[in-house]
């Protein structure tokens, strides 16, 4: 479609808007132009739709609601290519904040229901050429911005241990789904803990690994800086089979490094971690918010690590302790700019972008705006204010401070092998209703994300496993390791699970 010149009035705003102070007679030369400017727009817009992908065929169903007892199906499919390969007969859940070509995707949001992907995300496809079943799109938070899982459209995702409480968020659906058995395997998105959270709340095994280590093309962004997509599994070695396949560069993600070397994390698994050091990082125990009872538990979990031959010691990290305020700018700040703002892509990067995705949810949210759950709108309120004070450099000074934050936890890590800590500081709380108050709401939504947020900010690699129950509910023991030793971390996580002799079910399953 012709992009139009801006008529008198639209002059008039944009003169406004950038303070020209120019005259009516000064705007009017300028306008005589830049109809000329804007004829490059429609070039390019006719060269893209020359090799413009068009959606796939693919079936697809909403689910039936006595196939969808936790609410966690957004949609169901039965998507195999080939049908060989390392996860050859394994079905998948994709999180819905992530591409399948011909599916609808929804993130969560009315904001952007119903929009159709052209194209596979990157690591779909990788499933699907390793002989992945894609089993359905799982419910996620509303815009993925929650740790709970009550702001999610179309409706809450339930715990499997308890229905009346949350299965975490923002990849809720993805981790109830596989905690029930309901799939093997899940894929989760993670900018302030959103693999992990669902993980210790719904007693999965969740995986955030190395900052650009897996490809985010075709997931939904949230803020560049801190995107990071990984596998929800039943199991460690699961997790680490699914990351061999997602792992490696695509050319398309400007997260990534040019070049990453290939790992086969399953055989990873296989030496001994014995010896091992493990720096028990003690400002992620005993927090104003933190339930005993969990740090007990990831106590217990940490001295069945040392019954398997590790060591572990306390170490104090206390840039820990600030890591949130860095969180807090870059996650509300940032995507203020990038994800409403700049309609999830922004602008300035070298990657793949989703220019039917910006067009569709661009329209689609300034239409639809005031149904964003009161966390998106915490976010554009607080981030677009903070930006029109600040000009963005308060931004720069988080982004500047991450790396001291980044240089603490590797200064502890150069002394041990891993840092462990709790996951979240509690169990899963109860559903709130869409309409709480504010002061119930956001604590809900957001409370548990102090240990977890910081190493998005950093980009350590970070695997939740289940600790010991709580009252019957489960929690998460954390392990952190070194930018790209993935595998060290994913090691120590199976020489746990091991020694527990594997992670218990939900009630019935």
């Amino acid at each position: 479609m012709p992009l139009t010149p801006p008529n008198d009035y639209q002059l008039a705003a944009l003169n406004e808007h950038y303070g020209f102070r120019m005259s009516g007679e000064e705007l009017a030369e300028y306008g005589t132009f830049i109809g000329g400017v804007l004829e490059n727009w429609d070039a390019v817009e006719r060269l893209y739709a020359r090799t413009a992908p068009s959606a796939p065929q693919r079936d697809w169903a909403a689910p039936v609601a006595a196939d969808n007892p936790l609410g966690a199906w957004y949609v169901t499919t039965n998507i195999v290519e080939g049908g060989e390969g390392a996860l050859a007969g394994r079905t998948v859940a994709v999180k819905d904040n992530t591409a399948v070509a011909g599916v609808p995707m929804m993130n969560g949001s009315r904001a952007v229901e119903g929009f159709v992907p052209t194209r596979d995300a990157t690591i779909v496809s990788r499933l699907l050429a390793a002989g992945a079943t894609i089993a359905g799109k799982s419910v996620c938070e509303d815009m993925c911005f929650s740790g709970a899982s009550f702001t999610s459209q179309p409706a809450a995702v339930r715990n499997p241990w308890d229905e009346s409480r949350n299965a975490g968020g923002s990849s809720s659906g993805s981790a109830a789904l596989v905690a029930i058995g309901a799939v093997d395997l899940a894929t989760g998105g993670d900018q302030g803990g959103s693999v992990r959270i669902p993980s210790s709340f719904s007693g999965t095994v969740g995986h955030k690994p190395t900052h650009g280590l897996v490809p985010y093309t075709g997931a939904f962004p949230i803020e560049q800086t801190i995107d990071h997509v990984g596998p929800i599994t039943r199991t460690v070695a699961d997790a680490a089979l699914m990351l061999t396949v997602m792992a490696g560069v695509d050319g398309l993600d400007p997260r990534q490094p040019v070049a990453l070397p290939a790992v086969d994390y399953v055989a990873a698994l296989e030496p001994s971690a014995e010896g091992l050091r493990v720096g028990i990082l003690g400002e992620g125990f005993a927090t104003p918010v933190s339930d005993p009872g969990v740090d007990d538990a990831v106590r217990s979990a940490i001295d069945v690590l040392r019954g398997a031959g590790l060591t572990a010691d306390e170490v104090s990290i206390p840039w820990h302790a600030d890591a949130m305020h860095l969180w807090n700018v870059i996650a509300t700040e940032g995507a203020a700019f990038q994800m409403l703002d700049g309609n999830a892509f922004g602008m300035n990067a070298q990657g793949q972008y989703d220019p039917e995705l910006m067009a569709y949810y661009g329209r689609q949210w300034r239409e639809r705006a005031g149904e964003f759950s009161k966390t998106v709108k915490l976010v554009a309120l607080a981030g677009r204010h903070a930006f029109e004070v600040g000009h963005g450099s308060y931004y720069g000074m988080a982004r500047n401070l991450a790396f001291e934050l980044r240089k603490a936890y590797d200064d502890a890590l150069s002394a041990y092998d891993v840092l462990v800590l709790p996951t979240l500081p509690f169990t899963a709380q109860e559903i709130l209703p869409h309409d709480a108050p504010l002061a119930d709401y956001l604590p809900r939504a957001l409370s548990m994300i102090g240990n977890t947020a910081p190493f998005d900010v950093s980009g350590h690699p970070a695997i939740s496993v289940p600790a010991p129950l709580v009252d019957g509910l489960p929690c998460g023991m954390m392990i952190v390791g070194r930018h790209f030793d993935d595998a060290n971390v994913l090691r120590v996580a199976h020489t746990y699970e091991q020694a527990c002799g594997g992670f218990p079910a939900p009630p019935g399953m």
